[in-house]
């Protein structure tokens, strides 16, 4: 059997009885074991072939499920799993030595949400230390475990987050697509948080109308996380086409002007208006960006002391050795670094000048986007840290396509990115055919 790239046509042919869940479950975890990529922290076979016979059947019933019941999937481990090792590719949560790795004893909402869907959760991948920089304890995979297990065939669909880019940059470098959804569309109740203002889970998939299917899954309401505040679901069914909208594009140098161009062209192709965007308030989005997220996520990251769970340090002989060699042993170079800076620029004296100039900075960029907005349906620009850290300071959407770029939109306007990419994507090919 070889299972198709589309998520929805293998979930269809489910469906139609051409394939068995636990036959497709069988190959995926088959491609996982040979570990070419790197790409999973942990694998979770019997309870991914549980749950398979049960979809199976339910689906050998008639019983309504989703458009991508059956389908496997995997989830970045920052994504809580209950029962499963979830460990953010960190020693302080990983199994180490004689002491046991995080277990969680819930689930994540979106992991409630795809099992009610009829998805399989089939392993947690790897990824940098707490997704911030760096390979983790699990060892160095290029971009992010979620993107090279799509791109290697070994899963039909991913789940990952994006604080600062981490899914679009993802995407880009293995030729996936990836969505960003606006912050407040999808819960982020059991994300481990590394800058709680800015993360967001999204999907991770070979074509658009895969990301679309499992966004509007995993997106909506949830009484477990005040910041979600979609009323209700995304709904992609509807499709219109490009005539007469509007999309400002920008890029930083020549090698991305040839990408956006490119790209660009296709959109006028298809009716889209062009017009070049000046951003000059560009040079401002990285230090502000690092300013916040590092702030945030000294004060997360404050929760691993060696008391409640994870790493704990036998060498210390009282409360204060505890806390600070369980933290010196258990976190790598860069998350320590990162620490570091959070807890300066939010320490007296400092706040006023780095912290709350940075958030000064960050509601202008968000002004900025505003503004743009008034005037444009949309934004298309390269897939680098500038355009993909403005994206998430300001708490935009944004969809990753490959050949490097993305288009943004105002917030909560997946809708009209959704359609956007897929003209893009019926117009084209890049998106076909596995790129690892």
């Amino acid at each position: 059997m070889s299972i198709p790239l589309s998520a929805l046509e293998l979930s269809s042919g489910i469906k139609a009885g051409k394939f068995n869940v636990s036959e497709v479950v069988g190959e995926c975890i088959e491609k996982i074991e040979k570990n070419q990529f790197n790409a999973f922290i942990t694998v979770s076979k019997e309870k991914a072939l549980t749950q398979a016979k049960e979809i199976q059947s339910r689906i050998s019933k008639g019983e309504a499920l989703s458009p991508l019941a059956g389908i496997p999937i995997a989830l970045k481990d920052n994504i809580s799993t209950k029962g499963i090792l979830t460990s953010c590719a960190s020693k302080t949560l990983i199994n180490h030595g004689s002491q046991r790795g995080y277990i969680p004893v819930f689930n994540a909402t979106i992991v409630e949400k795809i099992e009610q869907a009829g998805m399989i959760i089939i392993g947690k991948c790897n990824m940098d230390e707490f997704a911030i920089s760096g390979a983790g304890v699990c060892g160095p995979v290029p971009g992010d475990g979620s993107a090279a297990a799509v791109a290697g065939g070994e899963v039909p669909l991913a789940l990952g987050s994006d604080t600062g880019g981490n899914i679009r940059q993802s995407c880009s470098l293995y030729g996936l697509t990836g969505i960003k959804p606006s912050y407040g569309a999808v819960s982020r109740h059991g994300l481990v948080a590394y800058a709680s203002s800015l993360d967001q889970i999204g999907p991770i998939g070979m074509n658009i109308d895969d990301c679309a299917a499992l966004l509007a899954i995993i997106s909506g309401p949830d009484s477990m996380d005040s910041t979600c505040t979609l009323e209700k679901p995304f709904d992609f069914s509807e499709k219109q086409g490009l005539e007469g909208l509007k999309i400002g594009f920008s890029y930083n140098n020549s090698e991305q002007k040839h990408a956006v161009l490119a790209a660009g062209k296709e959109f006028e192709k298809a009716g889209a208006e062009l017009t070049e965007l000046e951003m000059p308030w560009m040079d401002f989005i990285i230090p502000a960006f690092n300013i916040i997220a590092s702030a945030e996520a000294s004060s997360n990251l404050s929760r691993f002391d060696g008391l409640k769970f994870g790493h704990r340090s036998t060498e210390g002989k009282n409360l204060f050795d505890v806390y600070r060699l369980s933290r010196s042993e258990g976190f790598g170079i860069e998350v320590k670094k990162t620490i570091m800076l959070g807890s300066f620029v939010l320490s007296s004296g400092y706040y006023d000048t780095y912290y709350r100039k940075a958030m000064q900075v960050r509601s202008l960029i968000k002004d900025a986007y505003m503004r743009f907005f008034k005037n444009y349906d949309m934004i298309l620009s390269p897939v680098t840290d500038s355009f993909n850290m403005g994206v998430s300071l300001a708490g935009l959407p944004a969809i990753s396509l490959p050949l490097g770029f993305q288009l943004i939109g105002n917030a909560f306007s997946e809708q009209k990115l959704v359609n956007a990419a897929r003209v893009y994507q019926s117009r084209t090919d890049h998106h076909k055919g596995v790129k690892a």
